[in-house]
């Protein structure tokens, strides 16, 4: 007769074996590069190498496990931050928990700067998760309407994003993503001005912006709440 207890408890076992090594594998993979073998997260994570590759199929499918993980935590937090009007606070709450969310970004940064196929489909995920957590941003009444969404998406994370490669290229110390000092000085210099930006704008009126619209032979349709 089977042990339904001995089943579940196996089962959230194995759950919890997939998250250790998931988590040990995106805070390694952060911090070296995509080209560390098996057996250093292996070891970060207190199992085997043998032991990943029964959890995952392979390198490649605990990288897929990495990838949905942050794209899940990303598109929650966001979600969180631009669709309630209490996002104020809740951004604040997220700082507090940075030390939290570095090891993401990391990979992150990491993914893109491999480059290749895989980059691309990672950029194209978050384009298509921020779509969609903006548009509920919108729909909440804190965030003004784009003419073209995905435009302005794409312009927004290349911002974040490259500032953030930005610093890191500039940085000598091959070691920097992994330390805080790194993080206080990127994220301090990207939050004030993307805050500004956001919030109050940079130019004084809009006469670049018609202008343009005018010279595009097909311009986008005026977003609501954008009207003169």
């Amino acid at each position: 007769m089977v042990n339904m207890r001995s089943l579940r408890m196996a089962a959230t076992s194995d759950l919890t074996s997939r998250a250790r090594v998931r988590d040990a594998a995106i805070v390694r993979f952060g911090r070296d590069g995509f080209e560390v073998g098996l057996r250093a997260i292996a070891k970060d994570a207190g199992v085997s190498a043998a032991g990943i590759v029964k959890l995952f199929g392979s390198k490649d499918g605990l990288r897929e496990a990495c990838d949905e993980h942050v794209f899940a935590v990303v598109r929650d937090t966001k979600r969180e931050v631009l669709a309630d009007r209490g996002a104020p606070g809740a951004f604040i709450g997220q700082l507090a928990m940075m030390d939290g969310y570095r090891p993401m970004i990391a990979y992150t940064l990491r993914s893109i700067q491999a480059g290749g196929e895989h980059a691309r489909d990672f950029i194209e995920h978050m384009v298509a998760d921020a779509v969609e957590y903006v548009a509920a941003g919108v729909e909440a009444g804190v965030i003004v309407p784009s003419r073209d969404e995905e435009a302005r998406v794409r312009f927004l994370l290349g911002s974040t994003l490259g500032s953030l490669l930005l610093e890191l290229s500039m940085n000598t110390d091959p070691d920097a993503i992994d330390t805080a000092a790194f993080w206080e000085r990127a994220l301090g210099r990207l939050t004030l001005p993307a805050l500004e930006l956001y919030t109050e704008g940079f130019l004084v009126d809009r006469d670049m912006l018609d202008a343009y619209l005018l010279y595009i032979p097909d311009p986008p349709a005026e977003a609501a709440g954008r009207m003169a």
